[in-house]
């Protein structure tokens, strides 16, 4: 046995069980997988008007002011693409003209190829997609005290991410594994996406070489030469801005090389107002602005056309302490905005669900709430850390993805039209029913007993005798059940034996040759 799963033995009590042998008793209910759709019209938090005001500041902002662009090469297809480039400094500047005919290229909408292509996703219109909690160091559980990152942790949470429905990317590490060495870790952490699920993956920007090793293990694992990975994107990658107005070597490197094969970098300023951006929010909403347009123009001069994700992370720090705040409705006003600008650049939005407590706890849950609403608001069509996330990111909680699961379950049935033709009108019904009886034995309750409203994941629904006599438990201890009931429970998604022969085989000779080798 090897020493990964016998890690998974150990985190889920040795239990192995097929998910037919369980259907009959497991208590983990969940909706089918779908894409999500939200039905209803944007909010507008702003006027139209306030939008092009924003616009322009940010027009402003970077033919005046411009970004700095650190690596040389990026400077140079800028300059030659009619950007005003310093001759002796990282210096860039755009004329509005520039930006506006250089973002007007990228795609509205297109498909992310999953391993197995009834998990695509559509990324833009008005579908949502929810991914797994990204890039804490950190990890905890009930019974797990705070510790550093580990590939067995990464693991169990990559199988979360697989078992859980309403997971439809993996969007990130779901934990940092730090005890794997930083020049090969990504081919393990890759190789481990791609076979426990079979869901969209993702790869870091840091450097080329990773994201060249990320391409070429996804064509193996989807069985697909070059040309047809460069025609269907199959995997997502996050920059962000070194805010204020700055992006690094390393960023530039993995987003040229992403843009060159065609696959969509979500282009993200990480703009926390009164810390890297100004304190007001209409004032961090415009460097978030310039920032993000400056990098979806250079993805476009390498390639015209190439997917981008307008990406939207702005909140504000305790004034305080300076630690970073989430969940606030500084917070929320600037997602909701954030949506509003990507509409205007006719462009996918990225958002998240976040928030800055230190467990799995009541603040955790309401200031989720406040991040999925104005996701939901704000029409975000790629929530990343939609689950798991706590402590402001530095740590990934196993009880926090359950718990965000169930809002995002609540939130994806509440998106669902009302159907108001019969027999759901339930005339029949309300004739049958005398004025002070009751509906539970009426045919009509009788046909949709079992579908008739939402099944919670976690919730409990019993009156306190019946509850204190199960156990008592509150939401966050039956969030650890479930999580380790979904873990004893997991299959790993079907692999050809000679992909995952290739994929050792790619990994085993990459490892040998010592992984990157790129210095900035």
């Amino acid at each position: 046995m090897s020493a990964e799963r016998q890690g998974h033995q150990r985190r889920t009590g040795g239990r192995s069980r097929t998910r037919a042998a369980t259907a009959e008793s497991s208590a983990v209910a969940q909706l089918p997988w779908q894409q999500i759709r939200n039905p209803f019209p944007p909010f507008r938090f702003i006027t139209d008007d306030q939008v092009e005001t924003i616009h322009q500041a940010s027009l402003t902002v970077l033919k005046e002011h411009g970004i700095n662009f650190l690596l040389p090469e990026a400077r140079e297809r800028l300059r030659i693409a009619g950007a005003d480039v310093d001759a002796d400094g990282p210096r860039v500047r755009f004329a509005p003209e520039l930006v506006e005919e250089l973002v007007g290229n990228a795609p509205s909408r297109f498909t992310i190829h999953a391993r197995n292509p009834a998990h695509n996703v559509h990324m833009g219109d008005n579908v949502i997609n929810v991914c797994l909690v990204a890039s804490p160091p950190h990890v905890s559980a009930l019974d797990m005290p705070r510790k550093a990152g580990d590939f067995e942790s990464y693991t169990d949470l990559l199988r979360l991410g697989q078992s859980l429905n309403i997971c439809h990317m993996i969007a990130g590490y779901p934990v940092e594994p730090i005890d794997l060495p930083p020049a090969t870790r990504h081919l393990q952490a890759v190789q481990a996406m791609l076979t426990l699920t079979d869901k969209p993956v993702y790869a870091y920007c840091l450097g080329a070489e990773r994201i060249r090793d990320a391409h070429a293990m996804i064509q193996i694992a989807r069985g697909i030469p070059e040309q047809a990975f460069r025609e269907q994107p199959s995997m997502t990658s996050v920059v962000n801005a070194n805010s204020p107005r700055q992006y690094d070597v390393p960023m530039l490197l993995g987003m040229t090389e992403m843009a060159i094969n065609n696959q969509p970098v979500v282009v993200t300023p990480f703009t926390l107002a009164g810390a890297m951006a100004p304190v007001t929010v209409a004032g961090a909403l415009v460097q978030q602005n310039a920032e993000a347009l400056a990098g979806i123009a250079y993805m476009q001069v390498v390639n015209p056309g190439a997917p981008a994700i307008y990406g939207g992370f702005t909140s504000n720090v305790d004034m305080k302490s300076g630690a970073p705040a989430f969940g606030t409705p500084e917070h929320a006003k600037a997602t909701i905005i954030g949506g509003q600008l990507a509409r205007r650049y006719n462009l996918p939005y990225r958002a998240s669900n976040v928030n800055a407590s230190n467990a799995p706890d009541a603040q955790s849950a309401y200031e989720a709430g406040m991040t999925i609403w104005s996701c939901m608001l704000g029409h975000c069509n790629m929530i990343k850390h939609a689950l798991g996330w706590i402590e402001g990111g530095l740590c990934a909680s196993f009880e926090k993805v359950i718990l965000d699961a169930e809002m995002l379950q609540m939130m994806a049935e509440f998106l669902k039209p009302l159907d108001t033709h019969e027999p759901d009108l339930a005339l029949d019904a309300i004739a049958d029913v005398q004025p002070g009886g009751h509906y539970f034995g009426t045919q009509h309750t009788i046909e949709r007993f079992e579908s008739a409203f939402y099944a919670p994941i976690l919730s409990d629904w019993r009156n306190f005798e019946t509850w204190r006599d199960a156990g008592s438990e509150d939401a966050t201890r039956r969030a650890h059940g479930i999580w380790k009931q979904l873990l004893a429970e997991y299959e790993a998604p079907p692999l050809d034996p000679a992909v995952a022969e290739a994929l050792d085989s790619y990994v085993a000779h990459r490892l040998e040759d010592g992984g990157v080798t790129d210095h900035w």
